[in-house]
């Protein structure tokens, strides 16, 4: 745990040897209006090796955010400014930004609160008051999830998928996937949440230079909910009547 005694920081060895804090140079940006906690974040996430940012509006948030690229989002529900829930929708919608990872950090500890900021598209959820330990061991794990999906592959809520064979796995069960399924739940895990319609799944999955019923559709999303269940997972894709399909957090 981190103390503050005397005015001096005291850390106790959190993490010494995470290959996480080494490798990656992290440049971890703070989304939060209180100070008090915005330099206890810091000084914990700084105290185990990585480089932060602060900024204390969702205005001054947004423009760093358009300016550069970081590797982490530790974002606050509630702010001045621009929320911070529309700071996430804005991050997740963005082509270039989307697998920026947000860590929500925030008083609202109500589980429909957070059910919202997760079906938003934040990666993890922090409640406060937390445990410095916890915050930077949250952090360190979505930077080691992000560094999968940097080197090709695709991870959602614990499921992976193999970026050379169309295999889907969590942990050390492992499930064959037919290609198109492949490809289709690959597209869908690229934005979580984010509704992709028949057309769209058409065009990116089968081609726009192949003719394909839009029923291919629904027939290969119905064998890959089947093939899915080889992890012990329900509804990861979820059907939006009259739109499309959208992977959303898998059910035990």
């Amino acid at each position: 745990m981190l103390e503050l005694a005397s005015g001096k920081l005291q850390y106790h060895d959190l993490m010494k040897s995470d290959d996480v804090t080494k490798e990656s140079g992290a440049d971890i940006l703070i989304v939060e209006d209180e100070d008090a906690i915005a330099r206890l974040i810091s000084l914990n996430l700084r105290a185990a090796g990585f480089t932060t940012h602060h900024c204390a509006d969702g205005n001054a948030a947004l423009i760093c955010l358009r300016e550069g690229k970081w590797r982490l989002v530790v974002l606050d529900r509630m702010l001045p400014g621009t929320s911070g829930m529309k700071i996430l929708r804005w991050l997740k919608n963005s082509d270039e930004r989307a697998h920026t990872p947000v860590l929500m950090v925030t008083a609202l500890g109500m589980a429909s609160e957070r059910v919202q900021g997760l079906n938003d598209g934040a990666d993890d959820y922090l409640p406060k008051p937390f445990e410095p330990d916890e915050l930077v061991a949250r952090a360190k794990a979505l930077l080691r999830r992000s560094r999968m999906v940097e080197t090709g592959v695709a991870v959602e809520h614990g499921i992976q998928l193999d970026p050379d064979v169309p295999v889907v796995f969590e942990g050390n069960v492992r499930v064959n996937l037919r290609p198109m399924e492949y490809k289709l739940l690959q597209i869908l895990m690229k934005k979580p949440g984010k509704t992709r319609s028949r057309d769209y799944l058409l065009d990116h999955v089968w081609g726009d230079d192949v003719y394909v019923e839009p029923r291919t559709v629904d027939v290969t999303v119905k064998r890959l909910r089947k093939a899915l269940k080889g992890l012990h997972r329900k509804k990861c894709v979820e059907t939006v009547r009259s739109m499309g399909y959208r992977f959303v957090a898998p059910i035990d």
